[in-house]
């Protein structure tokens, strides 16, 4: 059940969505039959022993809607109201989607990140329009619109969602809170705009840790979320939580003390960034670095090569930051391994 009603989720947001939003991407068991709940336990309780605000359950890993309502059950269990439980919509269809946001609702979702298929062709701002109206009717959670050039919406104008839309879709849906704006990206345009216009309405997150942490100096940002920085351990709250605090020259050192791990997640996922698909596994193998579960994951899905992995980990500890000493082997088998199916 939603912690609010529909027409209050942009008062909610704005009183609620706070803090530093990551990922936990589920853990399966070694024969990839199932789900391992060790493993989706462990990641939760450590999003909260590091200081994240909330988390996103990633759904784009092959996983059945009854998978996932499991994985959201036992996360929503293991976070006690501790964590910011935030749904996935990025499923195949928007039937499936619409399914899937009944699933959160009803385990203890707080909000939910809007994707689009993989398959959906937007022709034209109407297009976009449709479907996401569509979506946002059939929810009473709160929906955080994407605006990212992984949908391809480039074809309909460069900052990907553009403006007028956007103020299209907030009048129309009421329940639309947040508004993670990477359009336009490598620019920050698509976010400076999206600020500009409409954060007194609704939060305006720059997910990026890279800017946020630069541009939250300048303008206030209560929300940053959701991407990887599970990769930095609990580094990305505690320089937030400066900068909430105004300590921008302390926020700013660490800052620069963690550049070499940030060059080598820039450089780890630019492929990725070609390819518009994200490398999932890539994402958790940062994760293990620094204590979460790890372990294997369902094909289809991107590979990940020993010198990314030693990259990645020596980037960690040339920024102060120590990974495990547990072998890169032992990623693929994970922290809590579990055999099977119980």
């Amino acid at each position: 059940m939603a912690l609010y009603k529909r027409h209050e989720a942009r008062e909610w947001a704005h009183e609620h969505l706070k803090g530093v939003a990551n990922v936990v991407i589920p853990s399966f068991t070694a024969d990839l039959k199932g789900l391992n709940e060790k493993g989706i336990r462990h990641d939760i309780r450590h999003e909260i022993e590091l200081g994240f605000s909330g988390t996103l359950l990633v759904s784009e890993v092959a996983m059945s809607l009854a998978e996932y309502e499991q994985f959201f059950q036992w996360s929503n269990d293991e976070a006690q109201g501790r964590l910011q439980l935030i749904h996935h919509a990025s499923f195949n269809t928007l039937e499936e989607n619409i399914e899937a946001a009944k699933i959160a609702e009803r385990n203890g979702a707080a909000l939910i990140l809007l994707s689009y298929p993989a398959n959906f062709y937007a022709a034209t701002s109407q297009d976009i329009y449709d479907y996401t109206k569509a979506f946002c009717d059939a929810t009473s959670l709160g929906v955080m619109l994407f605006q990212v050039p992984h949908w391809g919406f480039d074809r309909v104008h460069p900052s990907d969602i553009d403006a007028a839309l956007i103020r299209r879709l907030l009048d129309d849906c009421p329940n639309i809170c947040a508004l993670k704006a990477e359009g336009g990206m490598p620019s920050i345009m698509g976010w400076v705009e999206a600020y500009r216009l409409f954060s007194k309405e609704v939060v305006v997150t720059m997910p990026l840790e890279q800017f946020a942490l630069a541009l939250g100096q300048l303008v206030p940002i209560q929300f940053i979320g959701t991407s990887d920085t599970e990769y930095y351990g609990g580094m990305i709250p505690r320089i937030f939580k400066l900068m909430q605090e105004q300590k921008y020259d302390e926020a700013t050192a660490l800052y620069w003390q963690i550049n070499p791990a940030r060059k080598a997640r820039a450089a780890a996922n630019a492929y990725s960034a070609q390819a518009q698909f994200l490398n999932r596994m890539l994402w958790k193998y940062e994760g293990w670095l620094n204590g979460f579960n790890g372990g294997p994951l369902r094909q289809p899905t991107m590979r990940i090569n020993e010198g990314t992995m030693n990259s990645l980990r020596q980037a960690l500890v040339k920024s102060g930051i120590t990974p495990t000493d547990l072998p890169n082997g032992d990623f693929f088998t994970g922290r809590h391994p579990v055999a099977t199916v119980a």
